[in-house]
């Protein structure tokens, strides 16, 4: 019988601290130390809440990613979340995130849109060569103010992020090549930078070629020219930044979605996709 009430007075001082705290977040409940999710909602899982990360699966060292972490499903009324990393640093960028004890979590609810809510993040990753890991788990309330019963929850699966050594490319004039090459930009998907790579083949006829690399939406339209030189054969990175501080003169404000990048040299045209998610 004492154990019986020890129990439901544990059970309780659990509800009342959840009611208390669980508007401005909670830490230690993702799968990275086997934390039991958010239990102050409901005892169990339920898969009826998606929780997912969105973002890059490959950072280089120390390098700072962009993601973001969504919830869908459950009441779909507000949201809220708890997320841990095993090596690197969590940083917020979303007036309703807060760091607490090395995690990040909602420092308010947020409301559901269409079904779905969301928050942005920041990833610096560690100077190891390693393959870190995002944890998350995620809450879908009814805003009744009393987080138990009728709200639902679910862990996030566990997100793997490569951390590596960035490649250095110099550009090379004297480096003869037979291939016209334009290389996939790295990292993609990116948000707001990412660097593209190319090169340039040997030309008998003359020592320079007039080269373009140009940026469009998946519509044709021009958005952003990156090179409009002549240039040596040879290796080059251009580094494209698709924020409203970018030295390139953008024809306008670069939405989340799919674009073409594309290198032109005399007869010799190569198009490849890049992903922008903001």
């Amino acid at each position: 019988m004492k154990t019986n009430l020890l129990l439901l007075s544990v059970f309780f001082a659990i509800i009342i601290y959840a009611n208390i705290n669980h508007w401005h977040g909670i830490t230690g409940m993702t799968l990275r130390d086997s934390g039991i999710g958010c239990f102050c909602h409901n005892e169990h899982p339920n898969d009826s809440v998606k929780v997912w990360i969105e973002g890059p699966d490959t950072v280089y060292l120390n390098d700072t990613a962009y993601y973001k972490i969504f919830i869908s499903g459950g009441p779909a009324v507000t949201g809220g979340f708890n997320l841990a990393s095993y090596s690197g640093i969590l940083d917020t960028t979303d007036p309703l995130t807060q760091i607490l004890y090395d995690e990040l979590t909602h420092s308010m609810p947020k409301q559901f849109v269409n079904d779905t809510v969301f928050w942005d993040f920041i990833y610096i990753a560690p100077d190891s060569l390693i393959v870190d890991t995002l944890y998350s788990a995620g809450n879908s309330t009814n805003n009744d103010t009393i987080p138990v019963y009728f709200d639902k929850w679910n862990h996030a699966e566990n997100l793997a992020v490569h951390i590596v050594e960035e490649p250095v490319y110099v550009a090379n004039k004297n480096l003869p090549l037979e291939n016209f090459i334009l290389f996939q930009n790295y990292p993609n998907p990116f948000n707001p930078s990412t660097k593209i790579r190319f090169a340039i083949p040997s030309n008998v006829k003359s020592e320079m070629l007039n080269v373009s690399l140009k940026v469009y939406d998946v519509l044709g339209n021009e958005v952003a020219t990156l090179v409009n030189e002549e240039l040596h054969t040879g290796e080059y990175e251009v580094h494209f930044d698709a924020s409203s501080n970018s030295s390139f003169r953008l024809t306008r404000d670069l939405t989340s979605g799919i674009y073409l990048y594309q290198l032109k040299t005399g007869n010799l045209i190569q198009t490849k996709k890049m992903l922008l998610l903001k």
